[in-house]
């Protein structure tokens, strides 16, 4: 017979405990997870150079620095355009350095000479030498090598008279 937590069984008394009896601890808490903390890592400060300033003393014209493959237009002291990328001639037809003027341009010339279009020519110095398109991979005879935009600033920007320096 059971009653209240009691088992008489052959004469025996046990004493059972209920499933069912009320707890006396309660549960700790299940912790809150702990917010995520971002590592915040901040990239550093881009730093971007100011580009090359022309190495000539022209002011207003243009400058070429064959070392750097580079020519800039100056207008009154001031870089209009550049430095913009720039190809010259191999060492047996090296495009010369000096101080020059701006002699007469040619808005679709034809070298007499080699038979090839020289778009948006500005020339400047002895034996046709002047600014026009080209490819700026390829050796030109001594002129300098602009790609097409920047040929037809610099046709655009440079009158005749205006000093040429190339360095």
């Amino acid at each position: 017979m059971r009653s209240a937590g009691v088992l008489t069984l052959l004469g025996l008394a046990l004493v059972t405990a209920s499933c069912a009896a009320p707890r006396t601890t309660t549960p700790s808490p299940i912790a809150e997870p702990a917010p995520l903390v971002r590592a915040t890592t901040s990239a550093p400060p881009t730093t971007t150079a100011p580009p090359p300033a022309p190495p000539c003393a022209v002011t207003t014209g243009a400058c070429v620095s064959l070392a750097q493959r580079l020519a800039w237009l100056l207008r009154d002291g001031e870089v209009v355009r550049g430095p913009v990328p720039a190809g010259f001639g191999p060492p047996d037809q090296a495009t010369p350095a000096g101080s020059f003027h701006v002699v007469w341009k040619d808005r679709e010339h034809t070298s007499s000479v080699y038979g090839t279009d020289m778009p948006n020519s500005v020339f400047f110095a002895a034996g046709g030498i002047a600014f026009h398109a080209g490819p700026l991979d390829a050796p030109s005879h001594g002129c300098v090598h602009l790609t097409d935009a920047d040929s037809a600033a610099f046709f655009d920007g440079l009158k005749v008279g205006d000093a040429v320096q190339v360095l």
